[in-house]
């Protein structure tokens, strides 16, 4: 079962301030979260029923750290499509 706490993170970069103006928000969450799960939580703790949500999963990349290799971490974000009248005033930018 989904929990809130899955919800790691709302992403703010330059795509997903734009994103916000036609009511997509960007959200980074625990790799185990579903669409169906992020449904769910948004239902229960928000009050708003997505319309429409999208999964992507980033692998992390190999980076040079110091001149020894490393690796970032993978992350998995969604793009969570919300009603034209529905707002969560603690997103809002």
């Amino acid at each position: 079962m989904a929990d809130i706490t899955d919800i790691k993170a709302i992403l703010y970069t330059e795509k997903s301030i734009e994103l916000q103006e036609d009511g997509v928000i960007v959200v980074q969450t625990a790799p185990r979260m579903t669409k169906n799960g992020l449904k769910e939580v948004f239902r229960e703790f928000f009050g708003i029923n997505p319309l429409k949500v999208n999964s992507l999963k980033v692998n992390g990349k190999v980076k040079m750290f110091k001149g020894r290799a490393g690796k970032r971490a993978s992350m998995k974000k969604f793009y969570v499509k919300l009603p034209e009248d529905a707002k969560i005033e603690s997103l809002a930018v």
